[in-house]
């Protein structure tokens, strides 16, 4: 090792950093990719949850209307259902928004 010439310590010294750096991309892809896939099968998880979500409102609604059909009839009673959801709906829709305005509002900018 005392005999090597510079030139030839350099070079090894070039080398071992590629191949370090070759090592390190090889290491961030294979996390990029299990991570990858792992969100892939959360947003999966996410999807199936949403669609059971919104068929139990839907059963939640037709139930409320069902229950409210006695007292007023069914037109009424879907009538009602359907503006009261829709008032929340809009309620949440304009919270959204304004939390979307907030977020993308300028650094500094308090509205």
């Amino acid at each position: 090792m005392g005999d090597e010439g510079l030139g030839t310590v350099v070079t090894r010294v070039v080398d071992d950093a590629k191949a370090y750096a070759q090592a390190e991309m090889t290491l961030w892809k294979t996390v990029a990719s299990t991570r990858g896939s792992q969100a892939g099968i959360a947003v999966g998880m996410a999807a199936c949850a949403v669609v059971i979500a919104l068929s139990a409102v839907a059963a939640l609604l037709v139930g409320a209307i069902l229950s409210l059909q006695a007292m007023m009839g069914p037109g009424w009673a879907t009538l009602l259902v359907v503006v009261v959801a829709l008032a929340i709906a809009g309620l949440l829709a304009k919270m959204a928004v304004t939390g979307f305005k907030r977020v993308m509002a300028p650094l500094g900018d308090r509205h």
